[in-house]
């Protein structure tokens, strides 16, 4: 059996190493935004994020040399093969509708203060 992403070209060595690498970036900040440059929804996220005083790291796939091995990791390790793909405090957390909806529900702030994103 395949994998998902089996007729896309790319090899699997390459998606294990983008897998690796989104690892490394999640666990080394305490909230990261995987965006593309023009994504409104991506900019929805991003705005929240800096109107609330939070620290974040943005990748934005769409000027990564490995973008689209980083979609397919983000993919395979999420379910979600959309942007934004946000984590906070390791965990992923969705994308926009999930994000928006944590701040309407008064859940995103707690979350982004235990990881440190935002003071205390």
């Amino acid at each position: 059996m395949g994998s998902v992403f089996g007729s896309t070209g790319k090899s699997k060595e390459e998606i294990e190493m983008a897998v690796s690498k989104v690892k490394e970036i999640v666990d080394s900040n305490p909230v990261v935004v995987f965006s593309k440059t023009y994504c409104g929804y991506c900019k929805q996220v991003k705005q929240l994020l800096s109107k609330l005083g939070a620290t974040y790291k943005v990748v934005e796939l769409d000027e990564e040399n490995d973008g689209s091995e980083m979609q397919q990791a983000l993919a395979e390790l999420t379910g979600q093969g959309t942007v934004p793909n946000v984590f906070i405090g390791g965990k992923h957390n969705g994308g926009c509708d999930a994000v928006l909806q944590k701040h309407q529900r008064g859940e995103l702030v707690p979350l982004l203060t235990e990881a440190g994103a935002i003071g205390k």
